[in-house]
């Protein structure tokens, strides 16, 4: 189903995000680094999703659909940090669910078609889920596992430069304020041994959470994001940050037996 969206909503809709995320610069160096951070990261979203969506074919107004959900997908992670000092949605709130709280309160969707008006904001609510609701049209879960996929191409970027730079200057946010000790949980090893995602409350520590980075290929939708994990090395720059022992080693040739059968 085409779902138009014009070059001129679009721009109206970046034009309206640069200027509420201008809202909340902030004189404290902690805060405003993590708001610039998020801003960052939703730009590089919206080139993920595109180069996405070229490789799968999309047109125009497909793309600029995909385009506008990336630009307004983590938009709950601004007021999130400024209110509650973290990106731990277990610790504030859902961030996707304050994301679609602030699209309608802004109202910045209403003169949109309202079938886009629906898909961005059900994207929105479904890009952090464990898993997409079988209840859903399939136009709707397809810009759904668009964003996903966008957002944990750019995620790995994030925390592989970070990992690989950490003794400059150390974030808790990005590390969700997780104990930095030894060792890995069994239940994360279970999980990605089993080829499923780790469950966020099974991680204990940053080895854990950079075990559930790594289980995210398991989650993926679309030949084009495998490609571009595959040659960007993301899994291997987080190995190079874990720990040396057999257990990693059984889950890195899982991963490779995973990536080579991959046929979504």
């Amino acid at each position: 189903m085409e779902i138009p969206l014009t070059e001129k909503e679009l721009k109206g809709l970046k034009s309206w995000f640069a200027k509420y995320v201008k809202s909340f610069q902030h004189a404290d160096p902690e805060i405003q680094q993590n708001i610039t951070l998020k801003e960052d990261h939703t730009h590089r979203v919206c080139e993920a999703i595109v180069d996405i969506g070229v490789a799968l074919g999309l047109d125009h107004d497909a793309l600029r659909l995909a385009e506008a959900i990336a630009l307004l997908h983590d938009i709950g992670r601004f007021e999130q940090f400024t209110r509650y000092r973290t990106f731990m949605d277990a610790k504030s709130e859902n961030h996707a669910e304050l994301g679609v709280t602030i699209i309608e309160r802004e109202d910045i969707l209403a003169s949109l078609n309202p079938a886009a008006q629906y898909i961005i904001k059900q994207s929105v609510r479904y890009h952090n889920r464990p898993s997409l609701p079988l209840n859903e049209s399939q136009s709707c879960l397809f810009y759904a596992r668009l964003i996903r996929d966008a957002d944990k191409l750019d995620i790995w970027k994030v925390v592989t430069d970070y990992y690989h730079r950490k003794h400059k200057r150390k974030n808790g946010a990005i590390e969700l304020e997780l104990p930095d000790s030894i060792g890995f949980s069994d239940e994360v090893f279970r999980s990605l041994t089993n080829m499923h995602p780790v469950n966020i409350h099974d991680v204990k520590n940053v080895n854990d959470f950079k075990l559930l980075q790594v289980s995210w290929v398991f989650d993926l939708n679309f030949r084009p994001t495998m490609d571009f994990l595959r040659e960007r090395q993301y899994l291997e720059l987080i190995r190079q940050v874990l720990p040396e022992s057999e257990k990693i080693n059984d889950i890195f040739k899982v991963i490779v037996t995973y990536e080579k059968s991959f046929c979504p």
